[in-house]
């Protein structure tokens, strides 16, 4: 396997020794005439190792996915290393899979698309450095993504979704609001000034020990918060929502995980129980976490919406509301956005919850959204370096809170 360099992003040649097995000994399937444009997407941001192939029609040809949560739950959260080699293991069997499910063979491909920022430094460079090997070996143009990008356009694979549309991005990495304008053409309304809601999520799941519940040990720490909260009566803890008095769209979580920590720690003091163990108003903690969670959330983009509409950036008449990331899949945060895209009368359209999380597919949609549009399809790879961390389109949130949107009281009936 290569080395990656984990200070400059680097991606050092492949001796031709160590070209991967599968590029020499591919079984190829007997020819077929592709009319439509193909395009194989490869992701390894974070934890899961993630291929596809996708028409120009949208029409998914093959998929593969590995996932590491059951690894990462056993540590507590994700180990930059343990992710690298992980996704080292899996990403040739994957993309092997992917492409054999696909009936096709590398030749057959339009262009390879992987995502190459933002994530982990680890694991990026695992996923740019296979696919610079596919590029070369089979003489393809290369599409380098940018996750949050795909995660924006995923719903256009979906739905006729016409640009522009307001998109909020909720994961356990990231937290942003966007007006898409086209295929790379995004202004940020607002983001997260600490955390990310997933990231606090899964630190509250686990300062509640929620992998020692019985209904919880597999589930992710928002999967378990989700869960558990159904249970829960969130009325018994009274938790006011980050940011309250800030008229802008940037959020804050870390505030909330603190207020969380402080009540289970007094909550164990009360019930004379030892930290690790499962508190009796686990589930309530959940529901009043999630509730203030889905209500934070709710407000900032209620306000982008309305910001939106009075500088004429969406239509009045057919404004769209688009929710994407992992976070989305949670169906509580979802019902919370749908009040207030129908006080503000706007559409709320998000993918189905598979395609909210990471996979293969975003990434390949994205690639052929690019290659339609003639952005970013590079034929001299020799420069491509990953980035851990970039921005997403032109910053406007400072114009945002210098508008100071008054939002309207809704009520979260939830």
């Amino acid at each position: 396997m290569l080395m990656i360099s984990k200070t400059a992003g680097a991606i050092p040649k492949p001796p031709k020794s160590k070209v991967y097995g599968f590029l020499r000994r591919f079984n190829v399937h007997p020819r077929t005439l592709f009319c439509h444009k193909l395009v194989l997407g490869i992701e390894t941001s974070c934890d899961d190792t993630a291929a596809a192939v996708v028409d120009e029609t949208g029409n998914v040809l093959g998929e593969a996915l590995h996932s590491q949560t059951e690894v990462h739950l056993k540590t507590g959260g994700i180990v930059p290393p343990v992710a690298q080699q992980l996704h080292r293991e899996n990403i040739q069997r994957i993309v092997e899979e992917t492409l054999s499910a696909s009936r096709i063979s590398p030749s057959d491909l339009s262009a390879i698309a992987t995502t190459i920022k933002p994530g982990l430094a680890l694991s990026l460079g695992v996923g740019l450095s296979f696919s610079l090997q596919l590029v070369k070996q089979f003489k393809k143009p290369f599409i380098p993504v940018h996750h949050m990008e795909a995660h924006a356009l995923t719903v256009r694979l979906t739905n006729k979704v016409e640009f522009p549309f307001l998109v909020l991005l909720i994961s356990g990495g990231h937290c942003l609001l966007a007006l898409v304008q086209g295929v790379s053409d995004f202004l940020l309304l607002g983001k997260s000034l600490d955390i990310a809601p997933g990231d606090m999520l899964d630190k509250v799941a686990r300062r509640l020990s929620l992998i020692r519940h019985p209904e919880c040990s597999t589930m992710s720490g928002g999967k378990a918060i989700e869960h558990l909260a159904k249970e829960g009566n969130r009325f018994l803890f009274n938790i006011n929502p980050p940011m309250q008095n800030a008229k802008n769209c940037d959020f804050s979580f870390t505030g909330l995980q603190h207020i969380i920590d402080k009540l289970i720690t007094h909550k164990e003091k009360e019930e004379g129980i030892e930290k690790g163990q499962i508190l009796s108003s686990a589930a309530d903690i959940a529901a009043a976490v999630q509730h203030a969670t889905a209500c934070h959330l709710a407000k900032r983009t209620h306000r982008a919406i309305l910001f939106c509409k009075q500088k004429n950036l969406l239509s009045p008449a057919n404004a769209v509301l688009v929710v994407s990331g992992g976070v989305a899949s949670n169906l509580y945060i979802r019902k919370a956005l749908e009040i207030v895209a129908n006080a503000a009368q706007c559409t709320l359209l998000c993918p189905p919850p598979r395609l909210c999380t990471d996979n293969g597919i975003m990434i390949a949609w994205n690639g052929i959204e690019r290659l339609r549009a003639g952005l970013g399809v590079l034929h001299d790879v020799e420069d491509i370096r990953y980035e851990p961390k970039c921005p997403l389109g032109v910053d406007i949130s400072r114009e945002v809170a210098e508008a100071a949107i008054k939002v309207p009281r809704l009520k979260m009936a939830l």
